[in-house]
């Protein structure tokens, strides 16, 4: 008995363990996560209370000293097995119902909107502006205190949109538009990810949400919605030459230069990201040359061929150049 107890004591604060850091739904950084946790709460609490009761009715049952009486069964039954679930359950869809309406809140029609498309296995961001169209990749940045509304869409598979510290999770249809609004609460960075399996990399299909000040998210916008810096390095030139020179182009478009391909995501500012291939790697040198050099190693299944062929010089001055591009 002792050492069952001892397991189950050891579980709960394994599993309490993990429900920190930038992907946990129970530490909110959102106003719908926020109602989304407390509701988490509440139901733990309903359930501990039906638990309870069943338990205590159980063991009454078990260590009464004689048989019971027809009229007492009926009434553990009853009590225990219907009106004591019911008046919990109920008092659980009385207090949860209303919050529906909160967290389905859309995002005003005149305030920030971005267009998310999930791909496999990497993510396309469109902020919608009154000066035009902004993209980028894998990394999403929210002002603090607004309700921004997204748009999500998928072109291959069904994809889930889910970032357990801002709100809850929404499908990527193809074919069809689906909407989430969500208002962060705090800055910092917080994970997100695929949370429905649409192939071999699936797990390796996460982004960053960075939450940042108003201020400081419209001048990081307005970054990025400028053309590319001019490669002036020597190395950084030589990484522009073999860029256009091996088909890069055809599927990355870099603004301000003769890049224009859609395929693949929009490296005009890669080098400003904090990671790369869709948070799997490290946004440095070394990476980026594994991540050309090595592509379907690292993810199985993805669609950019890799180049071995490339030279080592080669290699080392495309990833100065696109390490550039901030």
């Amino acid at each position: 008995m002792r050492t069952g107890l001892l397991c189950l004591l050891c579980a709960a604060v394994g599993g309490l363990s993990a429900c920190g850091g930038p992907q946990s739904a129970l530490i909110p950084a959102g106003r719908d996560a926020a109602h989304i946790a407390e509701l988490f709460n509440v139901m733990t609490a309903g359930a501990l209370v039906i638990w309870a009761a069943v338990v205590a009715v159980t063991i009454y049952a078990i260590r009464a000293g004689q048989p019971h009486s027809q009229r007492s069964a009926n009434l553990l039954i009853i009590g225990g097995g219907v009106v004591a679930p019911t008046i919990v359950l109920g008092a659980l869809i009385a207090y949860g119902m209303p919050l529906l309406p909160t967290i389905l809140t859309a995002g005003s029609e005149d305030g920030l909107s971005v267009h998310i498309t999930a791909k496999q296995w990497w993510w396309r961001v469109q902020y919608m502006t009154p000066e035009g169209q902004i993209e980028t990749a894998n990394e999403l940045r929210l002002p603090v205190g607004e309700r921004v509304q997204l748009y999500l869409t998928s072109p291959d598979v069904i994809h889930s949109f889910w970032v357990p510290s801002l709100a809850g999770k929404m499908d990527m249809i193809p074919g069809r538009l689906t909407r989430l609004a969500v208002e962060p609460t705090r800055t910092g960075s917080f994970r997100g990810a695929c949370a429905e399996y649409c192939g071999a990399s699936h797990a390796l299909m996460a982004f960053s949400v960075v939450v940042m000040e108003p201020q400081a998210f419209r001048a990081w916008l307005g970054t990025q919605g400028r053309p590319a810096q001019l490669a002036i390095d020597a190395i950084a030139v030589r990484g522009e030459a073999a860029f256009m020179a091996n088909g890069c182009a055809a599927c990355h478009t870099i603004r301000g230069t003769a890049a224009a391909g859609v395929i693949g995501p929009d490296l005009t500012h890669v080098g400003s990201r904090d990671r790369i291939a869709a948070e799997t790697l490290a946004n440095d040198r070394d990476a980026l040359i594994r991540w050309i050099e090595q592509t379907d190693r690292i993810k199985p299944g993805v669609h950019m061929p890799a180049f071995r062929a490339l030279g080592t010089d080669d290699l080392s001055a495309l990833a100065t150049y696109l390490g550039g591009l901030r």
